[in-house]
């Protein structure tokens, strides 16, 4: 779970350094999907998820 986690988000911030906003749209949404399903079972902290998803989202609105 972890593992996809990372890289999922690996996958959108390619998408960022590209300035692709439409992939990093979809890949943002797979992350936040996959953060709190792995925030559900324990495998992160549900504060770190939140934090990680909030990074991400500032990341993208950046963008324009």
């Amino acid at each position: 779970m972890r593992s996809q986690v990372r890289s999922s988000i690996r996958r959108f911030l390619v998408a960022v350094e590209a300035k692709n906003k439409e992939t990093a749209s979809s890949q943002l949404q797979k992350v936040t999907t996959l953060l709190d399903t792995a925030a559900g079972k324990g495998v992160y902290h549900r504060n770190t998820a939140a934090r990680t998803k909030s990074r991400l989202s500032r990341k993208l609105n950046a963008m324009s």
